[in-house]
């Protein structure tokens, strides 16, 4: 009376474990009690809740025949639990490696390079508009260089990178040549510019090529939010067809928003019956697409704001139509008030 059977162990004969450890087992692990699996998200509810207290209540009650099986049993769930916990993995000082686990060709000259997290749970925890560092060892010397992942963090578990590789870009050619499997060397967060829900009423994006990063990035963060109101507009320039980056994506994310999100795309050399921008981006292309009243200010900090992202020659240029419109010129390091804003 008042204690539960237990189940005869395999040693003599004798009873060894509780049937309540039996049961509480089962929902740790429901495919097979008392042996390793991932724990499932009912599981891992009911552990946040009052596994520990069950745990506490039978070592109570079963002193002598838990023993080192309850030792054992709360070393595995603590494991457990701490696996399935959520984390922000990224470090500002620390180097970490990370896994390269897949290579996507997207063009002749960029891939998407995909990275594993540690745990399926983890997250890169990059604020959205900053960048991260990558590091590597090149002829005897540590060379490093910033690119902005085009996840967020509620991308779980992995985060992208979408490099193009250049002849004489050292970590560019690094990555193109890492291999599945082989690790990179990572830190971060960096970077002055963190977007929040309506930063600002219009954003006005300027972008060429893998500059496009940072851009995708804050226009997944924004329209996902129901409560952020804030208007973008995105010119995108690129070679040729072929060369726009995460198009569809663009594509599908425009047509979701209400009209929220427009994209205007540029060509150097567009294919026969193309219907958008061609050549280069002019002072007219912007002020086509600018917010409705123009600049809003000629000082920092007042009205809607200018992001520019790409080759350094284009981003020289964008700044002279911008000036010629009436928008203040980008500090040397841009900080996040700024009216405009160069990646």
């Amino acid at each position: 009376m008042g204690r539960e059977e237990s189940t005869t162990g395999i040693l003599g004969g004798k009873p060894s474990i509780p049937l309540d450890l039996i049961r509480l087992s089962s929902h740790l692990f429901p495919s097979s009690s008392l042996s390793l699996h991932t724990p499932t998200p009912h599981s891992i509810t009911m552990a946040n809740g009052d596994i520990v207290q069950q745990l506490t209540k039978l070592a109570e009650t079963y002193p002598k025949e838990l023993g080192g099986a309850l030792v054992l049993l709360s070393a595995l769930l603590f494991f457990l639990l701490n696996r399935a916990t959520p984390r922000k993995v990224l470090d500002p000082v620390e180097w970490r490696s990370f896994t390269l686990t897949e290579k996507i060709a997207l063009s002749h000259n960029t891939a998407l390079y995909r990275f594993a997290l540690p745990h399926p749970n983890d997250s890169l925890g990059l604020p959205v508009g900053q960048h991260i560092s990558v590091m590597a060892e090149i002829n005897g010397k540590e060379v490093m260089r910033s690119y902005t992942p085009s996840t967020l963090d509620d991308d779980k578990g992995h985060f992208d990178l979408i490099v193009k590789t250049y002849e004489k870009g050292n970590i560019s050619r690094y990555l193109s040549l890492v291999t599945i499997g082989q690790q990179v060397k990572i830190k971060g967060p960096k970077g002055k510019f963190v977007y929040t829900r309506n930063l600002a009423p219009h954003l006005l994006m300027i972008a060429g090529g893998t500059g496009i990063t940072p851009m995708y990035q804050i226009i997944k963060s924004s329209l996902k939010d129901a409560a952020d109101q804030t208007k973008i507009s995105l010119i995108y320039a690129n070679v040729e067809e072929n060369d726009i980056l995460l198009r569809k994506e663009l594509d599908d994310l425009a047509a979701g928003s209400n009209g929220r999100f427009v994209v205007y795309h540029v060509l150097n050399n567009p294919p026969a019956g193309w219907t958008q921008g061609t050549g280069f981006i002019t002072k007219e292309i912007i002020e086509q697409h600018q917010p409705d009243g123009g600049v809003g200010s000629p000082e920092h900090g007042v009205g809607p704001k200018v992001l520019l992202c790409g080759p350094p020659p284009m981003m020289s240029a964008m700044k002279g139509h911008l000036k010629e419109l009436g928008y203040p010129a980008p500090r040397s390091v841009s900080k996040l008030e700024d009216q405009v804003f160069l990646f």
